[in-house]
């Protein structure tokens, strides 16, 4: 099976019914992406599917075949964080960290689609994502600030 990661085409051998979320990690080594729940209902693993944001704990590899597949490994420009990822370090959102490639997966989503997001906007894009650490105004905030520097 041929998949489509970060611009590259990789050849992994897998069942087709594995996760999406497993072969990136197991096989191809991307760790970025986290496991949380496996039912895709807390974001954690969070990937782009031609760039809208996907839950991969639960989708078949089946079902990405001939797709663009974009992790959290893949949104920088080399060493030039994404809009996203810098707005997380300057205003601290991060505490615990596990849930936040996951949320940063969502949140360049948005903005990929949504140049000047409302709160609202945010919260409906981002209302899938858990956080147990509860950052979710930092998370706002930083969502906000990426959008003013992308603009």
């Amino acid at each position: 099976m041929k998949l489509e990661v970060n611009g590259k085409t990789h050849d992994i051998d897998a069942a087709e019914d594995m996760p999406l979320l497993w072969a990136l990690r197991d096989i191809l080594g991307m760790t970025g992406t986290k496991f949380g729940c496996g039912m895709a209902l807390c974001g954690a693993c969070t990937v782009h599917l031609d760039g809208v944001a996907t839950r991969s704990c639960s989708l078949p590899l089946s079902a990405v075949a001939g797709k663009k597949i974009t992790t959290i490994e893949g949104i920088a420009d080399g060493d030039t964080l994404h809009a996203v990822q810098q707005a997380w370090l300057d205003l601290d959102v991060v505490q615990c960290g596990y849930c936040q490639s996951g949320q940063i997966m969502s949140a360049t989503a948005l903005l990929a689609s949504n140049k000047k997001p409302s709160d609202a906007d945010i919260d409906t894009a981002m209302g899938g994502n858990i956080c147990r650490c509860a950052t979710y105004p930092r998370i706002r905030a930083a969502i906000h600030a990426a959008a003013a520097k992308l603009a």
